[in-house]
């Protein structure tokens, strides 16, 4: 592995996280909140996007419309089980409609802290990435296929991109923590 390579698993990292945070909404609905969230139907997980088209009426609103009526009433179930932003759906015999309150204080903590763990899982997958690449050029380093210098000058070139990932990590953070608690 080498210093590109780590760079885009951070990458990677980052960009899995921008799709965690469009998927916490506060008050405000969007159907990235459920497009990919898995529900059963047919006998097996699969996206919702795959079964049934999702709208947003209003921004208070998610409308799902499944495709086959007959797995309405796995998707609503599916979507209550299944999801930990607390949607309540409800089933219409057609449709299925999730109302989004506008959150209370305590439930924008809680987003707030979910916002929190979906950071750290970020930062988790950029320390492993940079663990790797360590013993890589530790690998090589025992091995005499570099130098002493140029390890560390490796290993100074990783700390700047790991830095650099971390930071964006706080960025997104912060800004999602302040939509979450704007009222």
């Amino acid at each position: 592995m080498d210093l590109e390579s780590a760079s885009k698993l951070m990458e990677e990292a980052i960009k899995h996280l921008e799709q965690e945070f469009s998927k916490l909404q506060a008050g405000r609905a969007s159907t990235a909140m459920v497009e990919d969230m898995l529900v059963r139907a047919y006998g097996q997980d699969q996206p919702l996007k795959n079964v049934a088209g999702i709208s947003t009426p209003d921004p208070q609103t998610i409308l799902i419309q499944p495709w086959d009526k007959g797995v309405l009433a796995d998707l609503e179930k599916s979507i209550r089980d299944r999801s930990d932003l607390g949607l309540n759906p409800n089933n219409d015999g057609n449709s299925i409609w999730i109302k989004l309150p506008q959150p209370t204080e305590e439930r924008r903590k809680e987003l707030v802290k979910v916002a929190n763990g979906k950071a750290e899982e970020a930062r988790i997958s950029i320390r492993n990435a940079r663990q790797e690449l360590h013993k890589e050029n530790q690998r090589l380093l025992l091995e005499k296929e570099i130098s002493e210098d140029q390890a560390k000058g490796n290993e100074a070139d990783l700390q700047e991109t790991v830095d650099s990932h971390n930071k964006r990590v706080e960025e997104h953070l912060k800004k999602k923590e302040q939509e979450i608690m704007t009222v």
